[in-house]
């Protein structure tokens, strides 16, 4: 019974002293790291024509994704593809016009030599022959300002993500940068988090971060700082912290990558950094 009794309190005593042990390098390591605390920040993109005109086709849906390049939406081209032709046509006669005036200044150049034209008539002809240059010039300009415009009925998608909004639909006028979509950037996002400043003094930009969500052993996600204001602030009542609310803060932007897509608008996510990280050089 003694025996027992003994290898009970002895084990007692182990138990004790690996739980010490173990808060030590937990807090050792707390030390090290420090914990914050913010939400999902998805950037958003509104996509619009440059030109004005009447939605012809609208090709996804809210919460479709989009590849960075598709076509998304139309414009009726009608008037566009007559603007085209109308300045096709304009740069073809103007150019026939310049090249008749290009033999005229010929002619006129030989027969100076034997008095057959004066001065007065060789200088017009060089001036009437520079001015259609000029009116050519202008109109291969409108010409292309018009192929343009007609490229500017076809909107495609800057970048990956997914259709947060469809706002017009087929048949709706719409004046340039009328927004038609809504588009939720897949990656990078941004993770909004406040640094008290105690601590400011630890965080640098390009420091990096991992990114924890409430999700059950869910994927850890990686980012770095980009962005910490210069500026001191109350703390938001939206930001969970053990400190008082009252405190004031530095607001930081972690920019994280998102290759799954379960980063979402609004998200709460604690953010841990490595405070003995060392900066980029």
């Amino acid at each position: 019974m003694k025996r027992f009794l003994f290898i009970l309190i002895l084990s007692f005593f182990a138990i004790v002293c690996f739980a010490t042990i173990v808060m030590f390098f937990r807090k050792a390591n707390d030390k090290n790291e420090l914990t914050l605390y913010g939400n999902v920040d998805v950037r958003l993109v509104d996509i619009g024509f440059r030109v004005a005109g009447n939605v012809n086709q609208l090709f996804f849906e809210e919460g479709d994704w989009v590849e960075k390049g598709k076509l998304m939406a139309i414009l009726d081209k009608s008037p566009y593809d007559s603007q085209v032709l109308q300045a096709e046509a304009n740069v073809e006669a103007i150019e026939a016009t310049y090249l008749n005036a290009q033999k005229l200044l010929k002619r006129r150049q030989e027969l100076i030599g034997v008095g057959g034209v004066s001065q007065e008539d060789l200088d017009n002809a060089e001036a009437n022959r520079d001015q259609l240059w000029a009116d050519l010039l202008q109109a291969q300009a409108a010409l292309q300002a018009a192929e343009d415009n007609l490229g500017y009925t076809d909107v495609f998608a800057p970048t990956d993500g997914t259709i947060l909004t469809r706002i017009r639909e087929p048949g709706t006028v719409v004046n340039p940068a009328d927004p038609v979509y809504t588009l939720s950037v897949s990656s990078p996002v941004w993770i909004r988090a406040y640094v008290d400043e105690p601590n400011l003094g630890n965080i640098y930009f390009g420091m990096p971060a991992e990114i924890h969500t409430d999700l059950k052993n869910g994927p850890i996600y990686t980012g770095q700082i980009g962005f910490i204001s210069p500026m001191a602030e109350f703390t938001p009542k939206t930001v969970q912290t053990t400190e008082l609310r009252t405190d004031l803060v530095y607001r930081l932007r972690v920019y994280a990558d998102n290759p799954d897509s379960r980063l979402k608008q609004g998200m709460p996510v604690t953010v841990k950094l490595k405070l003995n990280a060392r900066p980029r050089s």
